[in-house]
């Protein structure tokens, strides 16, 4: 382990255990770098389709299985983590919009309103298998068109799914209310993170 130690009892149970993180996502590999962990990044190319049938969790949950299921075959002290998120409105998915319009138009739709955001975390060891989600209430106040022109513009949020970044400058001027986890919003919920790290490493 680095010389910044993480928590006693986290860090017994991961010492014979090497921590591989299946994304690329800056944000995930900030959270882990705060949780004191050692891990190196490796990424996998996963087609993420989902069958239309699956609802609220249970699109995280297939994607984070489908994402470790795509991965190498793991050795026997290797430990990986996939994560995934969506937000959740209107009865529908919103993932990573693929330009500015349709960015515009997935804030436009969240403007004013509350909705859901739903992060799952899958912890997969050569032996076994943990798989949590969470969700959380946002509520955004009413945004202008200009203001959610400016963020897209300036901080061009095509990698988050929902177009937006709680962190951001539209999280600061915009989300009014959040029921639940702030970093489940982020993009994953490191209090499931930590339990499922002290689950996978139990014998």
């Amino acid at each position: 382990m680095n010389s910044k130690k993480t928590f006693p009892m986290l860090q017994e149970k991961l010492a014979h255990f090497q921590i591989i993180l299946g994304s690329g996502s800056p944000r995930r590999k900030s959270l882990l770098k705060e949780l004191r962990l050692d891990f190196t990044v490796e990424l996998m190319p996963v087609d993420e389709a989902f069958s239309s049938s699956l609802q609220k969790e249970e699109i995280t949950n297939y994607l984070v299985k489908l994402k470790a299921d795509g991965f190498r075959k793991l050795k026997d002290n290797e430990v990986l983590i996939t994560g995934d998120t969506i937000v959740w409105h209107n009865n529908r998915a919103l993932n990573k919009p693929q330009n500015k319009a349709e960015a515009m138009q997935m804030l436009q739709s969240l403007s004013g309103t509350t909705h859901q955001v739903i992060s799952s975390v899958a912890l997969t060891s050569k032996e076994k298998q943990i798989i949590k989600s969470d969700e959380v209430d946002v509520s955004f106040r009413e945004l202008t068109l200009e203001e959610i022109e400016f963020y897209v513009d300036q901080f061009k949020p095509f990698d988050k799914a929902g177009a937006y970044g709680i962190q951001e400058w539209i999280g600061k001027i915009g989300i009014t209310s959040i029921q639940g986890s702030f970093y489940t919003v982020m993009g994953l919920p490191v209090h499931l993170l930590y339990d499922a790290l002290l689950e996978i490493t139990e014998k």
